[in-house]
């Protein structure tokens, strides 16, 4: 199954109030997990960066002002969800931002299935933390190196908590091939146990075996036990 984790950065809260989007992250999976395809784009949005947004992903208008802006990334983004279920953490935000920007450009608004990791961890752990830092701790997720915010480290991170709030790493997600290659080479250790297998006899029975068959069926029949053969 393809699914899509994604994430995005911006100027402020609300699109409504004129913030717009300044960077978007989204990772495939397959299966729940990461294949390496991944979509990174910085963002130009057309105005400054206030002080709050830039202390949370360290992007300014200086860096901004030297990318494109959404309309130059919206089909290629498009493109990458598919018609897939998108995974984010708190996912109204973000989505409220990306159709905000498809709206201005005259497109539909995203239909894609959504999952919220934030209302499955709220399910799953009532009353305890729920951010994306509280559940990287949670699940004892490494490997990451995070000082600001990021919408493709971000989404990185999401895939694996992802993951974990679907049950963890099960072996119903690894190569499937592997997984017979390792059953067949357990069955191969068993073999030894039974007696071998032999194809079909190329040519007829003989009289003699026909007659040792014949005397051995009807000894069973008369006490119910076979003859005792001595070479």
């Amino acid at each position: 199954m393809r699914e899509i984790v994604f994430d995005t950065e911006t100027t402020g809260f609300k699109p409504e109030d004129g913030h717009r989007i300044v960077e978007i992250g989204a990772v495939e999976l397959i299966n729940m997990l990461p294949t390496g395809r991944e979509f990174h784009v910085y963002v130009n949005p057309e105005r400054e960066v206030p002080q709050p947004a830039f202390q949370v992903h360290g992007l300014n208008q200086a860096f901004l002002s030297k990318h494109p802006v959404f309309r130059v990334h919206a089909q290629a983004m498009l493109e990458f969800f598919g018609n897939s279920p998108l995974i984010a953490h708190n996912a109204s935000f973000d989505l409220r931002f990306l159709n905000y920007e498809l709206k201005i450009l005259g497109l539909p608004e995203l239909s894609n299935p959504i999952i919220d990791t934030l209302s499955i961890a709220r399910t799953k752990f009532p009353g305890s933390p729920a951010s994306l830092d509280a559940l990287t701790k949670r699940f004892n997720i490494s490997g990451y190196s995070r000082d600001k915010h990021g919408a493709l480290l971000d989404s990185q991170i999401l895939a694996d908590v992802y993951l974990q709030l679907k049950g963890g790493r099960q072996s119903s997600f690894l190569n499937t091939e592997k997984q017979h290659e390792d059953h067949t080479a357990t069955i191969n250790t068993l073999q030894p146990q039974f007696a071998p297998r032999r194809d079909a006899r190329p040519f007829p029975a003989s009289k003699q075996e026909e007659r040792d068959h014949a005397e051995m069926c009807a000894q069973i029949e008369a006490t119910g036990t076979p003859p005792v053969w001595h070479n």
